[in-house]
């Protein structure tokens, strides 16, 4: 993984673009850009109904759980478009049993887990969620997708307005058992965010490529340390966060130049 990162430049926030999206000379970035298009709701396991039950109902596990999780924001147009920093907001996870009684219908809720890309939902009720598992847009009990997961509410995660909560149920329930030839989205991730945003740019190929439009992932390696990402799509950015969440190693999509 050092090697990995060697690779990598550090891109400071003053060195973020401005007026050109790049902030330097075309011939200096080097982009390669790899598509991540495996059906990565995959990530939750299969153990049985009744091993999650009981990992979600342990009294241990019942208060907030501070994970050691690799932070982000991501910058478009020199603006602030997401940000997953301790700093800024809780990111304990909790039981799904003590969840529930956070949640209102409309939000998003994320499940993590180690070595895993998390999986995201919408809350409709109860103990209901609308989410994309395995190609299929479904309708669950997050205590039986969980499968031993904690998780917390990620309302805030994207820095764009939200909808009301009736317009992003409606985006969730009015998509519920389509599958993978009827659908836009690559992962649990994206759908969910669509839902509660409604910007196109969530869905695979619903970007509107332009020269100036840039995303840059800025991943904090710890506090003195952080390497920035570019990418020409939103999309194309969440699915190597992604799989950086799940593999804990930094691929070189593209390559930004930058100094300390």
């Amino acid at each position: 993984m050092g090697n990995q990162l060697d690779r990598i430049t550090h891109l400071n926030y003053s060195e973020l673009p401005t007026g050109d999206p790049s902030g330097i000379e075309k011939d200096e970035l080097r982009v390669g850009v790899a598509y991540f298009f495996s059906d990565e709701e995959e990530e939750l396991d299969d153990r049985s109904q009744s091993d999650s039950f009981k990992d979600n109902n342990s009294p241990s596990k019942d208060g907030p759980v501070a994970l050691n999780e690799i932070e982000y924001s991501a910058f478009c147009c020199q603006e602030c478009i997401y940000s997953k920093l301790r700093e800024n907001e809780d990111l304990n996870v909790y039981s799904v049993k003590t969840l529930l009684t956070m949640c209102k219908p409309g939000d998003l809720l994320e499940l993590v887990a180690n070595a895993q890309p998390p999986h995201w939902a919408i809350f409709e009720g109860e103990d209901q969620v609308i989410h994309l598992y395995k190609g299929e847009i479904r309708k669950d009990s997050l205590f039986e997708i969980s499968c031993g997961r904690q998780g917390r509410i990620v309302n805030n995660r994207y820095r764009y307005r939200p909808l009301p909560a009736d317009l992003v149920m409606q985006n969730a329930s009015g998509h519920v058992g389509l599958s993978s030839s009827e659908i836009c989205w690559t992962n649990s991730e994206s759908f969910a965010a669509w839902c509660r945003f409604g910007k196109r740019e969530f869905k695979a190929g619903g970007e509107a490529h332009s020269v100036e439009q840039r995303y840059f992932l800025k991943v904090h390696l710890s506090e003195s340390t952080a390497h920035t990402l570019m990418f020409r799509s939103l999309e194309e950015m969440i699915r190597e966060r992604r799989l950086v969440d799940a593999s804990g190693i930094l691929k070189e999509l593209s390559l930004v130049t930058g100094k300390e």
